[in-house]
């Protein structure tokens, strides 16, 4: 039975996509996809996977201290590329190729 609603959609991407995503965490993703003015229109998968990642960059890296530190956006994620992909791993998620550039780089979340 396909999921009812957007909150329902999206949950079932994010389970999808990183399967050993702890619930707390896996809540805390869904609510930055579900509150991000950038991914209120994207594809469920689309919001699951950006959001997965914004909120893994933000809470498991250095990413806001690069910020803090002077860095900008692109070096920054440069930098906790590797952090970031050691978290996404974890979770059983495709980690992010630093060839493909960043995906979500037109966020309007640093």
């Amino acid at each position: 039975m396909p999921p009812s609603n957007r909150r329902e959609a999206v949950a079932a991407c994010l389970r999808r996509l990183a399967p050993r995503l702890p619930a707390f965490e896996a809540e805390a993703a869904l609510d930055r996809a579900l509150a991000s003015p950038g991914l209120r229109r994207a594809a469920p998968d689309t919001a699951a996977r950006l959001a997965l990642i914004a909120y893994a960059r933000h809470a498991f890296t250095d990413y806001d201290d690069l910020l803090a530190e002077g860095y900008d956006r692109d070096s920054a994620r440069h930098f906790v590329l590797d952090a970031l992909n050691a978290v996404l791993a974890d979770w059983g998620a495709p980690p992010i190729p630093e060839a493909d550039g960043d995906p979500t780089a037109g966020d309007t979340d640093p």
